[in-house]
Parts: structure tokens; sequence; C-alpha cells
């Protein structure tokens, strides 16, 4: 009969078969209350599942990660579960488990509205206070594809009919509601208690554009109310901080339906972008890379070569001319080896440092596309080194210092690291794809770093590290990347010359710091909710006069700012001095100089910063001083 070793290493001894929830109960009364699921030798099970020879156990609690996502993979059930109840027609698809919450996709004969959300997250509430037990069944996979073709369930039998027919299928009955699922899912509903539905939108069934229209409905559930309401907040703040609302309001960017996924820059969000460009230029200047320009199309033959054709050509755009077959550079990776390539190289020109701020197209679906942070064209920071694989560890453990100093430059401290691993479809052998990943860890461990580990979200080339940074919001948001990659340079006929006099084929090592330009504005936008630093800020000090007497002299201080290299506008309308310190307030400018009378006889500004803190006048050469420390300082206006 088995023995059972807890977490702390004790053993329990059992004379039969016995339960997860009975493990608990044996453990304490508080244990068996909190129990939603079981981790028996590192594979999540029900309480119910019966353990029958010697095994590691974990009781799972709303305390642990895994407790969160089943909450809320049990509360998608629910939901699909209250959706019967009220709305017999409408047939159940798909719910899984998403980043803060879940959502589930119905077929119903017409719009979910709003009054049917809220009743819909009404009869969630009720079926949760009674406490009605879950349970798992096991079916053989025709039994279950019949069950529910009976139902009028043709998205669920369709689902099912997929699964081999030697296969059994595992379903969970809660009430008069039955679902397919793998499992495992809480013992009874009394367990989902905090939960929100949020909005309904359109979705397609099995993600494809062709097929039936669905409706998908969201909702956030969490162990506790305190965690749900903090949840909510971030949500509202990040509403006030949405980078389209605040990019119309400053007059920065605006997207428009005849160019899908395009940005139309303004002038004052185009002086962002070269602020931000050209302090990655230096930053490349800098850490021994040289600055290169390729082609925006290349020759389809060159990307069938590179393996992107095969693993990327459904989010290529192509063209044609002259009877040859074109696709628009999703990526700059194999331009870039074409410049290697123009010349024979050396061992000693080795590692060779690539740097380019290129133009990119993705043909991303319209329903993915997101104002800056999801688009069809953007450039990135983008950098290739070609490297022997000795020179590896420094060159990966270099990267990591200059990202993190990179990102703290630009306000972000708190980093997250994560190695993703070789995806399903990739180039390469495992044992190529185990030498590049065990090249990433050397690295991540001489830089001292701890990371996570995601396997089968690498590229198709090779597995690469992932650096996320956090807002002030505490929203996450993944930039920077290091790539390994021993594929594609022998693909595309990259060699050098070793010190033997052999030809081998370069390591390549992709990274980018900031990702897309596009997104990383889009992120610094929503994080300083539009105020940004002193030396991103697209306009970085107004003159204000106080009457038309002073309106030359206004100008006047306005270049000399701007001859010292900031960005500096007068305003010279005939409006109330109150009226426009308001209006740049509110337009949360960092610096606004007032000049009357006084200021202009004796040659000063009163100098008024974007928190509202007069600091009194000072002389033009004094302010100067006082931006050039700030921006040098990379530091923000109170």
């Amino acid at each position: 009969m088995p023995d059972i070793r807890l977490p702390d290493g004790s053993i329990r001894s059992y004379e039969k078969v016995v339960t997860v929830a009975e493990v608990a109960a044996g453990i304490g009364a508080g244990l068996a209350r909190a129990a939603l699921a079981g981790k028996v030798d590192g594979r999540l099970v029900d309480t119910s599942y019966l353990i029958a020879r010697d095994a590691d156990l974990a009781i799972v609690t709303e305390r642990d990660a895994e407790g969160l996502e089943i909450i809320r993979h049990s509360t998608a059930h629910l939901l699909a579960y209250a959706v019967k109840e009220l709305f017999p027609e409408a047939q159940v698809t798909i719910g899984p488990v998403i980043e803060n919450g879940f959502y589930y996709d119905f077929a119903y004969k017409r719009p979910f509205t709003p009054e049917d959300l809220q009743a819909i997250e009404e009869r969630m509430g009720e079926l949760a206070k009674r406490d009605i037990p879950v349970s798992r069944e096991v079916w053989e996979r025709d039994d279950a594809v019949r069950f529910f073709l009976d139902q009028g369930e043709k998205y669920k039998a369709e689902l099912i009919a997929a699964i081999p027919a030697d296969q059994q299928v595992s379903l969970y009955r809660e009430g008069d509601f039955i679902d397919l699922c793998r499992g495992p899912h809480v013992p009874s509903t009394g367990k989902l208690k905090v939960f929100k539905l949020m909005k309904v939108a359109g979705a397609y069934w099995r993600g494809d554009h062709r097929n039936e229209q669905l409706q998908r409905i969201y909702g956030t559930a969490w162990a506790r109310k305190e965690d749900l309401d903090a949840y909510l907040h971030m949500l509202e703040e990040a509403e006030k901080r949405d980078h389209r609302r605040l990019g119309r309001q400053f007059d920065l960017f605006h997207m428009q339906d005849e160019a899908p996924g395009l940005v139309f820059w303004h002038p004052k969000g185009w002086a962002i972008w070269q602020e931000i460009e050209q302090y990655m230029r230096a930053v490349y200047r800098d850490n021994g890379y040289q600055e290169v320009r390729c082609p925006q199309i290349l020759d389809k033959s060159l990307w069938e070569k590179s393996g992107h054709w095969e693993h990327y050509k459904d989010n290529m755009f192509t063209t044609a001319s002259e009877n040859r077959d074109y696709a628009v550079k999703p990526m700059n990776c194999p331009g870039h080896i074409q410049v290697f390539n123009a010349d024979l190289r050396s061992y000693r020109e080795l590692p060779l440092r690539y740097g380019e701020f290129g133009s990119c197209h993705r043909n991303e679906p319209a329903g993915a596309l997101h104002g800056l942070m999801r688009v069809r064209g953007f450039v990135q920071d983008d950098g290739h080194i070609f490297c022997t694989e000795e020179q590896i560890e420094s060159e990966v453990t270099a990267f990591n210092e200059l990202v993190r100093k990179v990102y703290a430059d630009f306000g972000f401290r708190d980093i997250a690291v994560k190695l993703a691993l070789r995806p399903d479809g990739r180039v390469g052998s495992d044992e190529v794809w185990d030498k590049a990943e065990e090249a990433l860890r050397g690295g991540l461990r001489a830089s001292g770093l701890e990371w996570t580990e995601l396997p089968g979200e690498g590229a198709f080339y090779g597995p690469k590290i992932e650096f996320h940074i956090k807002d002030a919001i505490g929203r996450s948001w993944q930039c920077g990347t290091m790539q390994v990659d021993f594929s594609m340079p022998g693909l595309l006929g990259a060699e050098y010359v070793a010190g033997n006099d052999e030809r081998r084929t370069p390591v390549m090592l992709h990274r980018a710091i900031l990702g897309s330009l596009e997104r990383f504005i889009g992120i610094l936008i929503e994080n300083f909710a539009g105020a940004l630093p002193l030396w991103l800020a697209p306009v970085q000090a107004v003159v204000l006069n106080i009457s038309e007497k002073q309106a030359d002299y206004a100008g006047e201080v306005a270049q000399k700012l701007h001859q010292a290299g900031f960005r500096a506008e007068p305003d010279l309308r005939n409006e109330k001095i109150t009226y426009k310190i308001r209006e740049h307030s509110l337009n949360r400018m960092p610096y606004q100089l007032v000049v009357g009378d006084r200021e202009k006889a004796d040659g000063l500004v009163a100098v008024r910063t974007r928190g509202g803190q007069d600091l009194g006048q000072m002389s033009v050469d004094e302010l100067i001083g006082r931006l050039r420390n700030e921006v040098a300082a990379r530091s923000g206006t109170a």
C-alpha cells in the first residue's frame, strides 16, 4: 500500500488506496478545506485522484500559482455552465486560461448584450454558492461524440472527433453541465468566489477567419477579493494611460484604415523617435557595433535558403516584378549575413558586430493589431554578432550587462529574464539545439542572473533569452532578446578563415534591446502616462509671455534654448497667462518659462516645473545648465 512523501520530507503510510482529498484531511481540517488539487509526482490531479502506489504529493491551494490557474480554468467552465442555463440554445466551444483570467467562446443566434453579461455573472455567483460537486468522468471517444451531437453541441463534438478513436476522453460534470476537459478542476463550485466578467468580443472557430464567427466572453478570477480589486484598479489606470488616447491628446501619431497596422508619426512623436534612435546609435557605437543598411525586399530564393519561407511565409508580405518573386523583410538577419558574406572574413575580425535600424513588415492578423503595441510595419534596434563558439559566453555576458544599463536609462529597473527553448517547428538537429541552449544558460550563469525557462517558445532558428521589463503599474513587457543561431549562417553560406586556414561557419547571435521602436515608444508613453522624462519629451520647455510687450523676448529665449540643443517653443497667443499655464500643465510640459516686464528687463525667466514647483527667477544660462544636468542624468522633472 502507498507510502506518500510530502514536500517537507515526511512520509505517510496507508493500508489502502487513498485520494488526495483524504491525505489532505489526514493532515488537517484547514488543509482539507483549502485543497484545490494535488500534484502527484509532479503531475497536477484532482483531489479525487486515487493514489495506489508510493508517490510524492503536494496539496495545491489558492496560495500556489497552479492553484490560481485551476481557479481560473474552473471559472471558465462555471461561465459555460451559467450560459447554458440562461441560453440553452448557445453552443459551447473552448474556454482556456489566459493571463489574469480566462475566456470562453460561444455560438449563439444573437450578440450577447451588457445586460446578458450581468445576468451570466449573477448566475455564476448563484451556482458557486450552491457548492456543486465537480467530478471527472472517462468516456469512450465515440460515445462522447454521440452525446454532444445529441445535445446539439456540434463544435464540442468536432473537437472530440479529432481525438484518435482508440483514446478515451476526459469529461467534467457539475450539476447538469458536462464539458470536455483534461482537468484538473476544483472539487466543487464553492471554491470559486472571486471573479468578474469583463467584455464580449468576436472570435473565429479554431482561430481561422474562414470559419464561423463566435462570441468570446472574457473574465478574470482571483483567489482573494483584494487581488481582484487591485487588478481592476490596474485596468482603470491602464485605460487612463492608453497610448492611443495619449498619442492623440499630445499630437504624437495617428493610424488610419488606409494603412492598417502602420503609423503616421507627427512632429512631436517623431522627436521622441529620433531621441531614442540617436541614443541607441550611441549605444551601438560605444559597444563595438558597425551600423549597416540592407534592402527592404529580397528575392524569395534567399528566404527559402534561410528557412523563413518554410517557417514564416504566412507572416510575410510578398511582391513580384519581371517574373521574379520577392518578399518584404520581416526581420533583418538574412541581410546582415549578406554583408558578412561580401568579403572573406578572418577569425581575427571576430566578433563582428552589425547593427541596423531596419524597417520590417509582418502580415499580422487584423484582429491582433493594437496601436503601437502590435503593428505591421516596425523598426528594430536590431543587431547581429558573428563570432566563434568560444566567444559566445563573453558576448552574451556583455549583452546582459548592456541591456540592463539601457533599461535603467529609460527608467526600468525591474527586469525578469526568461529562456525560450526549442519549438516544434525548427531548423537544425537536436544536438545543435542542445549546444545553443546550453550556451545561453552559460551566459546567464556568468552574468549571475536568475531565469525561468519557456519550453517551445524559441524562434525556429534558435533559442533566445528574453528580457521582460515591468512598468509603473506592474505590467510586464517583453522587449530585449538574445538568440544563439548555429543554423542560418550555414544555410546562407557564411564562412570565415580559422587560424589553421580552414573554412568555418560562424555562430550568429541575434540581439535587440528595445525590440520594436514603435512598441517601445508605446510602452514609454503608458509607463510615464505621457509625462516623459526631460531627455525624451518632444517639447522640453515652453516660453510664455504675459503680454504682447514681451513677445520678442519670449522668442529670443526660445531661440537661445533651441541653439543650446533643447526642444523649446514660444507660446505667444493672446491669452491670459493663467490659461496658458493651465493648458501646458495638462499637456505635461516639463518646464514652463514665464516672462513679464521684469524678466525681460533683467534678462531672466520665471521657471515652473511639470509638477507645479515654482523655481523662481533665473538667467537663461543658469536654466540651460540645469537642463543639461537633467538630460545627462536621464531623469525626469517633478
